[in-house]
Protein backbone atom coordinates (compact mmCIF):
# COMPACT_ATOMS: atom_id res chain seq x y z
CA UNK A 1 0.00 0.00 0.00
CA UNK A 2 1.31 3.39 -0.97
CA UNK A 3 1.12 6.49 1.23
CA UNK A 4 1.05 9.56 -1.00
CA UNK A 5 -0.67 12.93 -0.80
CA UNK A 6 -3.22 13.75 -3.47
CA UNK A 7 -1.07 16.64 -4.72
CA UNK A 8 1.96 14.38 -5.05
CA UNK A 9 -0.10 11.77 -6.87
CA UNK A 10 -1.43 14.37 -9.33
CA UNK A 11 2.07 15.72 -10.00
CA UNK A 12 3.37 12.19 -10.54
CA UNK A 13 0.55 11.37 -12.96
CA UNK A 14 1.06 14.60 -14.93
CA UNK A 15 4.81 13.97 -15.24
CA UNK A 16 4.14 10.46 -16.55
CA UNK A 17 1.48 11.74 -18.98
CA UNK A 18 3.89 14.39 -20.34
CA UNK A 19 6.59 11.75 -20.77
CA UNK A 20 8.86 13.42 -18.21
CA UNK A 21 8.86 10.38 -15.93
CA UNK A 22 8.29 6.66 -16.12
CA UNK A 23 5.33 5.30 -14.20
CA UNK A 24 6.59 3.92 -10.87
CA UNK A 25 6.46 0.17 -10.35
CA UNK A 26 3.82 0.63 -7.63
CA UNK A 27 1.61 2.93 -9.73
CA UNK A 28 -1.24 0.41 -9.74
CA UNK A 29 -0.99 -0.25 -6.00
CA UNK A 30 -3.75 1.07 -3.76
CA UNK A 31 -2.81 4.32 -2.08
CA UNK A 32 -3.94 6.48 0.82
CA UNK A 33 -3.00 10.00 1.79
CA UNK A 34 -1.89 8.95 5.28
CA UNK A 35 -1.62 6.00 7.61
CA UNK A 36 -4.33 7.72 9.64
CA UNK A 37 -6.82 7.21 6.77
CA UNK A 38 -6.15 3.47 6.80
CA UNK A 39 -6.37 3.28 10.59
CA UNK A 40 -9.72 5.15 10.52
CA UNK A 41 -11.03 2.57 8.05
CA UNK A 42 -10.08 -0.32 10.34
CA UNK A 43 -12.86 0.17 12.87
CA UNK A 44 -13.77 -2.75 15.13
CA UNK A 45 -16.80 -3.45 12.90
CA UNK A 46 -14.69 -3.47 9.74
CA UNK A 47 -12.08 -5.71 11.36
CA UNK A 48 -14.84 -8.13 12.33
CA UNK A 49 -16.12 -8.00 8.74
CA UNK A 50 -12.65 -8.81 7.37
CA UNK A 51 -12.30 -11.65 9.90
CA UNK A 52 -15.68 -13.07 8.85
CA UNK A 53 -14.67 -12.95 5.18
CA UNK A 54 -11.32 -14.61 5.96
CA UNK A 55 -12.74 -17.35 8.19
CA UNK A 56 -16.19 -18.09 6.71
CA UNK A 57 -15.22 -17.53 3.05
CA UNK A 58 -18.73 -16.43 1.99
CA UNK A 59 -19.55 -17.19 -1.63
CA UNK A 60 -21.64 -14.07 -2.20
CA UNK A 61 -22.39 -10.65 -0.77
CA UNK A 62 -25.85 -11.92 0.17
CA UNK A 63 -24.29 -14.73 2.22
CA UNK A 64 -21.94 -12.25 3.90
CA UNK A 65 -24.91 -9.99 4.71
CA UNK A 66 -26.65 -12.94 6.40
CA UNK A 67 -23.51 -13.88 8.35
CA UNK A 68 -22.90 -10.34 9.58
CA UNK A 69 -26.55 -9.28 9.91
CA UNK A 70 -25.76 -6.13 7.90
CA UNK A 71 -27.91 -4.57 5.20
CA UNK A 72 -26.56 -5.35 1.74
CA UNK A 73 -26.39 -1.71 0.50
CA UNK A 74 -24.38 -0.65 3.57
CA UNK A 75 -22.23 -3.76 3.31
CA UNK A 76 -21.47 -3.07 -0.37
CA UNK A 77 -20.40 0.48 0.47
CA UNK A 78 -18.02 -0.79 3.16
CA UNK A 79 -16.68 -3.54 0.90
CA UNK A 80 -15.99 -0.91 -1.76
CA UNK A 81 -13.91 1.13 0.68
CA UNK A 82 -11.97 -1.92 1.85
CA UNK A 83 -11.36 -2.91 -1.76
CA UNK A 84 -10.19 0.61 -2.69
CA UNK A 85 -7.55 0.37 0.05
CA UNK A 86 -6.43 -3.03 -1.25
CA UNK A 87 -7.53 -5.02 1.79
CA UNK A 88 -9.86 -7.26 -0.20
CA UNK A 89 -11.09 -7.83 -3.71
CA UNK A 90 -14.47 -8.59 -5.14
CA UNK A 91 -14.18 -11.54 -7.54
CA UNK A 92 -16.85 -12.47 -10.04
CA UNK A 93 -17.83 -16.12 -9.77
CA UNK A 94 -20.61 -16.98 -12.20
CA UNK A 95 -22.92 -14.02 -11.53
CA UNK A 96 -21.98 -13.55 -7.88
CA UNK A 97 -19.59 -11.04 -6.39
CA UNK A 98 -17.42 -12.94 -3.91
CA UNK A 99 -15.42 -10.92 -1.35
CA UNK A 100 -11.90 -12.28 -0.81
CA UNK A 101 -9.43 -10.97 1.76
CA UNK A 102 -6.02 -10.11 0.32
CA UNK A 103 -4.07 -8.87 3.33
CA UNK A 104 -2.89 -10.94 6.28
CA UNK A 105 -1.18 -8.22 8.31
CA UNK A 106 -0.45 -4.52 7.99
CA UNK A 107 2.77 -3.07 9.31
CA UNK A 108 2.57 0.70 9.89
CA UNK A 109 5.61 2.91 10.25
CA UNK A 110 4.87 6.47 11.35
CA UNK A 111 7.53 9.16 11.55
CA UNK A 112 6.15 11.70 14.03
CA UNK A 113 8.27 14.49 12.54
CA UNK A 114 7.44 14.31 8.83
CA UNK A 115 4.66 13.01 6.62
CA UNK A 116 6.59 9.96 5.48
CA UNK A 117 4.32 7.21 6.81
CA UNK A 118 4.70 3.73 5.35
CA UNK A 119 2.37 0.77 5.33
CA UNK A 120 3.52 -2.66 4.27
CA UNK A 121 0.99 -5.41 3.73
CA UNK A 122 1.66 -9.11 3.92
CA UNK A 123 -0.61 -11.24 1.82
CA UNK A 124 -3.02 -13.65 3.43
CA UNK A 125 -1.95 -17.29 3.19
CA UNK A 126 -4.03 -19.30 0.77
Amino acid sequence: MKIQSLGSLINEMRAVARGEAVAPADAAAPSADSAEAVIRLLTPANRELLRTIRDAKPQSVAELARLTKRAEPNLLRTLGKLEAFGLLEMRMVDRRRVPTVLVGKLHVEIDPYVMADRIEASLVNG
